[in-house]
């Protein structure tokens, strides 16, 4: 069996390609200068040729590229990144490394990089809220790291196919929200899903009850986009 002897494609972050070149324009550097200063500062050897094509969106820099080349053009990480998405996008957005990160919330380290890659939350409410605020992450990230989005559709589609009322509590206090606002934002959904179902069963004629539940599912699968929406996040 042959063997695979190339290593592994090192990840690259999401690059803000215009972003890099306007900051080195603005410090009046060429492609050079910023290439000598990544060497320079943190011994890692680019050429201007390199640096060119991550401003051309030819090629995009790894996460210890990125760092240098943010120390070079004097921005943080987080000024040369796309809209972040993932853990990992966070936390190279606040220019933190995984060990540090996992200090900074009194995680294992082992335990934090297993999150990043995609593992189950194994944290308390502690480390949440470290996560939380060490990288300023809007509520519908930090449900979605933390493993509680997933509860929270369920609660919000019981609510809409039940009685709402039965889940003010439970979801406010998933999500911290306030109470007046989780009760209002609830009746709507309410309200909503029942006024479309109805719907779907008055046009329907015959197929009435299947379009209905098709009708039902649509509404549910948007479900927690909906309620992040209407409650401001």
């Amino acid at each position: 069996m042959p063997v695979n002897t190339h290593a592994a494609e090192p990840r690259r972050p999401p690059f803000n390609a215009e972003a890099a070149r306007r900051f080195r324009e603005n410090l009046g550097m060429t492609p050079a200068h910023v290439a000598y200063g990544i060497w320079a500062a943190f011994g890692i050897q680019i050429s201007p040729a390199t640096v060119a094509s991550w401003e051309l969106g030819e090629a995009a820099p790894t996460e210890p590229e990125l760092t240098a080349l943010a120390g070079a053009l004097w921005c943080a990480p987080g000024d040369l990144l796309g809209a972040p998405n993932t853990l990992r996008e966070y936390r190279l957005a606040h220019g933190l490394s995984p060990d540090g990160l996992a200090l900074a919330i009194g995680m294992d380290q082992a335990a934090y990089e297993r999150l990043e890659a995609g593992g189950s939350w194994r944290g308390n409410d502690r480390q949440a809220a470290a996560l939380a605020r060490t990288l300023t992450l809007p509520l519908p990230a930090l449900l979605r790291f933390t493993g509680r989005a997933e509860k929270l559709t369920e609660l919000l589609t019981s609510a809409v196919t039940t009685r709402w009322q039965a889940y003010v509590r439970p979801v406010g206090k998933l999500t911290s929200l306030p109470k007046e606002d989780v009760q209002d934002v609830l009746q709507e959904l309410h309200a909503d899903y029942q006024a479309s179902m109805t719907a779907t069963l008055n046009w329907g004629g015959g197929g009435g009850t299947e379009e209905s539940g098709q009708t039902g599912r649509a509404f549910v699968d948007d479900i927690l986009a909906e309620f992040w929406k209407r409650v401001g996040q």
